[in-house]
C-alpha cells in the first residue's frame, strides 16, 4: 500500500477530494498510489494538501508496526492450519483481525496476500487440469501443482512472520489492498 493512500485514508479523503485540494488530476493521484514517485509541482502540491513533508511522500515502506507485534505474527501464522481448506487461510486471520481489533496496514496486507494467493491458486489448479488433458499428462500433475502451491504459500507466511519479527514489516507485500 502506498504512503499517499495511507495518508489519504487517514484524512478520510477520496481521490477526487485530494485531487481538488491539491489542484492536480485524479489520474495523477492514481498513478502515485500505484507506485509512481511524485516529483516537482505534484510533490509540492500533495505535501501542502496533506500537511506533511515531502520526505514522507517519498518513503517506500508502509508505516512500521505500532501495534502488538506478537498478535500480528499470530494473525499471519493463523493462515497455516487452514491452508488445505478452501478460503480457510483467509477467513481465520480475518476473524482474528476484527475480533482483536488489530486492523492496520500490515494485517490488511496479510489478508490481501492470502486473497490474491487463493485466487491465483484456483486458476493454476484449473489450468493444470486442462494442461493434463491437452498434453495427456499423468494425473499427478494436478496433485503436484496443489502441493507446490501449498508449499509456496507456507513459505510466504513463514517469511513474512520472520520479517515482522526482525524489521516490523512484511517481506512479501502487495502494492494494493483488497480491504
Amino acid at each position: 500500500m502506498s504512503i499517499l493512500l495511507e495518508l489519504r485514508d487517514k484524512l478520510n479523503l477520496t481521490q477526487e477530494e485530494l485531487a481538488e485540494k491539491a489542484n492536480i488530476s485524479v489520474r495523477t493521484i492514481q498513478r502515485i498510489e500505484s507506485g509512481t514517485k511524485p516529483k516537482g509541482f505534484t510533490l509540492e502540491a500533495l505535501s501542502n494538501a496533506l500537511g506533511v513533508s515531502k520526505d514522507v511522500l517519498l518513503k517506500d515502506e508502509i508505516e512500521p508496526i505500532k501495534s502488538n507485534k506478537n498478535l500480528i505474527k499470530y494473525i499471519n501464522l493463523s493462515s497455516i492450519p487452514l491452508l488445505i481448506i478452501p478460503l480457510g487461510s483467509i477467513i481465520l486471520p480475518l476473524i482474528i483481525m476484527y475480533w482483536k481489533k488489530q486492523i492496520n496496514t500490515i494485517t490488511k496486507q496479510i489478508i490481501s496476500i492470502q486473497i490474491l494467493w487463493t485466487l491465483a491458486s484456483i486458476l493454476l489448479v484449473i489450468a493444470s487440469s486442462f494442461l493434463k488433458n491437452w498434453f495427456s499428462l499423468s494425473n499427478q500433475v494436478t496433485t503436484f501443482t496443489i502441493l507446490t502451491l501449498l508449499v509456496v504459500n507456507l513459505y510466504i507466511i513463514l517469511r513474512n512472520t520472520m520479517e515482522i519479527e526482525k524489521r516490523d514489516r512484511l517481506h512479501i507485500k502487495l502494492n494494493f489492498s483488497f480491504l
